[in-house]
C-alpha cells in the first residue's frame, strides 16, 4: 500500500533522481535543466517507486526515510520515463502524429 509518506519521500528523492539522470543521458552539467530535471526526477520518483515497492526490490536498502533503495528506484524511473518518452517520440514520428 502506498501511503503519502512514501509519495514524499519519492518526490524529494526524485529531483536527486532527475538531476542524475539528466546528466546522464546529456552528458552535460546541467542535465535537461532545473525545472526539466525536477520533473523528470519527480516522475521517475513516482514511478521508479511503485514498482520497487509492487515488484518488493532490494528491500534491504530501505533502512531510512530517504534510502538508497529511494535513490535508486528514482533514478531508474527516471530513466524509465526517459526511455518511454523517447520511444512515445519515435513512435509519433512514425505514424505522422499520435494516437488519431
Amino acid at each position: 500500500m502506498f501511503t503519502l509518506a512514501n509519495l514524499v519521500t519519492w518526490v524529494a528523492v526524485g529531483l536527486i533522481g532527475g538531476t542524475l539522470a539528466g546528466r546522464l543521458v546529456t552528458w552535460q552539467k546541467a542535465g535537461f535543466g532545473l525545472f526539466s530535471n525536477l520533473v523528470l526526477g519527480c516522475a521517475g520518483a513516482i514511478v521508479g517507486g511503485a514498482l520497487f515497492e509492487m515488484l518488493n526490490l532490494l528491500p534491504s536498502l530501505d533502512k531510512v526515510s530517504i534510502s538508497a533503495r529511494d535513490l535508486l528506484a528514482a533514478f531508474l524511473g527516471s530513466i524509465l520515463v526517459l526511455g518511454l518518452r523517447w520511444a512515445w517520440n519515435r513512435w509519433t514520428e512514425e505514424t505522422g502524429g499520435g494516437l488519431g
